[in-house]
């Protein structure tokens, strides 16, 4: 009987209405984030066109992009304590649009985004590199989040865009650490897991720094 009710209430035109209206001011903001992240995106492949005529070798490997689900954007404002509204997703959530950039070596992913944040329009708002101060479960990566201005029917609007960077080899371990680690109950073997995904990190580390090395010395 209540399954009934709500579905006669969703049915019931003027709650079609305002259930609309309350949803459509959170899918006006997705798609300027969708807007903006294709903004980057773009730039990324135009400066990986134009790196690979000076190395002859193109500097990223592929390049992925997502919204973040609705679902999760709720979460997050929860656990930080703000209501599930529009105005708080864009005040408080700055990794709604992400890119990942896979690249080849370390110094390309310096090298993209140094460029990237050189143009005119590339605001730089924060930089976690790490690269060069790793997480303690070993975990490395260069995060930016970038203002980027999008123009629109009616407006120019400045949106936030989280862009990470990792080579092939940290991408590798990050998915696998993550399938290892957090989707199975590994109970007391938490600690030993944690050292050993660790090893395999600074070995990954070390192997991407050799490959650079590699690739100089062949360049050389």
């Amino acid at each position: 009987m209540y399954e009934n009710n709500v579905l006669g209430e969703l049915m019931n035109p003027e709650s079609a209405d305002l259930i609309f209206e309350q949803v459509r001011p959170f899918m006006k903001l997705m798609t300027q984030y969708n807007c903006a992240m294709l903004e980057i995106k773009t730039k990324l492949e135009v400066l990986n066109m134009d790196l690979s005529m000076e190395s002859d070798r193109n500097p990223f490997e592929s390049i992925q992009c997502r919204i973040k689900k609705p679902v999760s954007i709720a979460e997050k404002l929860k656990r930080r304590g703000y209501a599930i509204n529009v105005g708080n997703i864009e005040k408080y959530i700055h990794d709604v649009a992400g890119i990942r950039v896979i690249c080849s070596f370390p110094d390309d992913i310096y090298k993209i985004a140094d460029r990237l944040c050189s143009q005119d329009d590339v605001i730089l708002v924060e930089r976690k590199d790490y690269i060069a101060n790793p997480k303690p479960n070993g975990y490395r990566s260069l995060h930016l989040i970038l203002d980027i201005p999008i123009f629109l029917a009616d407006e120019t609007k400045h949106m936030l865009v989280e862009v990470q960077f990792r080579t092939i080899a940290m991408d590798f371990w990050a998915s696998l650490e993550h399938k290892v680690k957090y989707k199975k109950d590994i109970g007391g073997k938490a600690e030993r897991i944690s050292a050993e995904l660790k090893e395999c990190a600074d070995q990954i580390s070390q192997m991407d720094m050799r490959m650079q090395q590699i690739r100089e010395e062949i360049e050389k």
